[in-house]
């Protein structure tokens, strides 16, 4: 046999693979810093894994650019294909790899929770599914629109929308009970029995059985009005009224036989630069929500992608965080064997039958044809906002000089106080947006006094140790020549002066309007061993993404400077409270966020924290109530 050594890095791959079992599993292909560039699942790991080292024709160049960036491959066994498909998708979330299709969590829909597990429940807007024994209803395209239903359900059935702590902490009721907008269930005015019958008004509203509650409102005004109660009919009558506006505004698409079941339905639309996935939320027989997720390097036409691989991949990763419904309609007849799985997989995900299947009937296939229609509608609004980020990033790459086109970006600043708690950010941009998965946070550890200098040549040595994240292709730091010749420095050091670097920094001009002298400021571009600033056009797409990368950057480290200080003076004020200790004081301030609302609590609403005792509440309560009348004799008239 040929010496190993020998051999190309493919040809090592190809012969470790024949060792692979023929078993179900997720295998996780790596670079050489370790990091994770694709993972995928099979029923058998071995044939599955020795296909991307074929020399067949038909590999897309997707594909091809993969296997020439594996340096080792991984694999985890499992029981079944199922488990297979669930670990894929959990571990494309953690690891995020390059090369997969993957979801961007820039915007997370809403959702109206339901906080059934509670006594009294209430309504909220959630941006993910959580096991927390709640209902949730949705996803809904606008938080906007969901926040007023959840405004009108509160008002139409009495729901309450205090928070627990203050529900808790009543001794009478408040002015939401005065208007006649809820019952008060924090004073016992109504009882669990009585306020989940509101809630199930609430409750078959959300659920679209829109006609049960319109005959239950209707019964319950007839009621009121032959109880001569006229005002209270009244209200009732304008909610009824209410609701038939929103059933008008929705659009039915599904006829009687569906109106029990809940269904996705699944389209797409795209070219050679890219493809528009359009998911088509439908609740009881009417469209409650959409959500589109492009992919600018797929092409549904070519002849070298199989859509079933990615598209596969999508609905697996789609409903990891997703409400799953009865129903997934899917736009691509790729047989019942692949559907019974996803079903499975599905089943295993919600604890419930789903029932996957083409939408081969007249039925189904209207309701794909409308998916579809919504994904040609936003493809061309997409493939535009692709097409000018991307020309913005090639401006960048060309104006910076850079070797490698820019589709990962890092910004850093450095904040702190009169020299105190020194902090770093570190904002990351891929493909010109914010990706907040990848910003981190720094405290400064090994530099006393304002020195941002040394702050920042801290926090790029310990950025680079981290072998597991992603090299960035531009790094932006925020300040002018001084903080980019440390850059330069500490990258040289630590042997990644590979990476190019550019600093940011304002720079205020003198300039005249209507004869008036006015103060102007510039933002300019510091490049290694150029004297001369680059600027950019101020309203161009480049400009817009690196200052917006900048101030970003500036607000997440504020945002964390500001959390420190608070945090230390919270302590430093309680510390002075006899019997609070740190678990104490974590609890307080889990609870409260904030001093100042401690301070303005009641001893009630300070004895509902977890493992504070009502003799720590009223030593809390006596404390700043005391030192503030101590500071109002103080500050009194010294002639009284």
């Amino acid at each position: 046999m040929e010496d190993n050594k020998n051999l190309t890095k493919k040809e090592q791959l190809k012969e470790k693979v024949k060792d692979f079992p023929k078993q179900a599993g997720v295998y996780l292909m790596k670079n050489k810093s370790e990091k994770v560039i694709y993972v995928g699942k099979a029923k058998n790991l071995k044939n599955r894994v020795r296909s991307y080292f074929t020399e067949a024709k038909d590999i897309s160049p997707k594909t091809k650019l993969l296997v020439g960036n594996i340096d080792h491959i991984d694999y985890i066994l499992t029981k079944t294909e199922v488990e297979a498909f669930l670990l894929e998708a959990s571990l494309i979330k953690k690891h995020r790899p390059r090369y997969n299709i993957r979801l961007k969590d820039d915007k997370a829909y809403p959702y109206i929770k339901v906080s059934y597990a509670d006594s009294f429940p209430r309504l909220y807007v959630a941006r993910k599914v959580r096991s927390d024994g709640g209902l949730y209803f949705g996803p809904y395209t606008s938080g906007y629109a969901v926040k007023e239903t959840i405004r009108f359900l509160n008002k139409t059935f009495m729901i309450r929308d205090c928070k627990d702590a203050f529900m808790k902490s009543r001794k009478r009721p408040c002015m939401t009970y005065q208007i006649g907008r809820c019952k008060a269930p924090c004073v016992d005015y109504v009882d669990e029995k009585g306020y989940r019958k509101d809630l199930k008004g609430a409750l078959n509203f959300l659920r679209n059985q829109n006609k049960k509650v319109i005959v239950e409102l209707e019964d319950m005004m007839w009621t009121e009005s032959d109880n001569e109660n006229y005002e209270a009919a009244a209200k009732i009558r304008d909610s009824i009224e209410s609701i038939k506006k929103i059933l008008e505004q929705q659009t039915v698409v599904n006829d009687a036989q569906s109106n029990d079941v809940d269904q996705d339905v699944f389209g797409y639309f795209g070219d050679n630069r890219g493809t528009l996935i359009e998911s088509l939320h439908i609740r009881k027989g009417r469209v409650i929500g959409n959500r589109s997720s492009f992919f600018a390097h797929i092409d549904p036409d070519s002849k070298k992608e199989d859509p079933r691989e990615w598209l596969v991949s999508f609905i697996n990763q789609y409903y990891e965080d997703n409400v799953i419904p009865d129903e997934v309609i899917v736009p691509i007849d790729w047989g019942k064997d692949l559907n019974n799985l996803l079903a499975a997989v599905l089943h295993e995900r919600s604890g419930r039958k789903v029932q996957v299947y083409f939408g081969g009937s007249a039925r189904g296939q209207s309701l794909v044809h409308l998916a579809r229609q919504n994904a040609e509608s936003h493809f061309m609004g997409q493939v535009s906002k692709e097409e000018k980020r991307n020309k913005a990033l090639k401006l960048i790459q060309k104006k910076f000089h850079l070797p490698d086109f820019p589709y990962r970006i890092e910004c850093y600043d450095i904040s702190n106080f009169q020299g105190k708690n020194s902090v770093a950010s570190q904002v990351v941009f891929e493909d010109g947006q914010p990706n907040k998965d990848q910003y981190r946070r720094y405290k400064i550890k090994t530099v006393d006094g304002p020195n941002d200098y040394a702050s920042m040549a801290e926090v790029l040595g310990r950025r680079f140790k981290h072998k597991e994240y992603e090299d960035p292709q531009l790094i932006v730091i925020d300040g002018g020549k001084g903080q980019l010749r440390v850059a330069v420095e500490v990258l040289k050091e630590i042997g990644r002066e590979d990476i190019p670097v550019v600093g940011l920094a304002k720079a205020r001009t003198q300039g005249k309007f209507s004869d008036q002298e006015i103060e102007e400021t510039e933002e300019r571009f510091y490049l290694p061993g150029r004297s001369n600033p680059v600027t950019f056009r101020s309203g161009s797409s480049a400009f817009q993404i690196l200052v917006s990368l900048r101030d970003e950057a500036h607000r997440f480290a504020i945002e964390f400077h500001r959390s420190l200080r608070d945090k230390e003076s919270f302590s430093s004020q309680l510390d002075d409270i006899v019997g609070l200790g740190p678990k104490k004081k974590k609890a307080l301030l889990s609870h409260f966020k904030t001093l100042e609302k401690i301070q303005n609590a009641s001893v009630e609403q300070l004895a509902t924290v977890k493992s504070v005792s009502q003799k720590d509440a009223q030593n809390i309560f006596s404390y700043f109530n005391s030192h503030e009348e101590s500071l109002e004799e103080e500050n009194g008239d010294s002639s009284t």
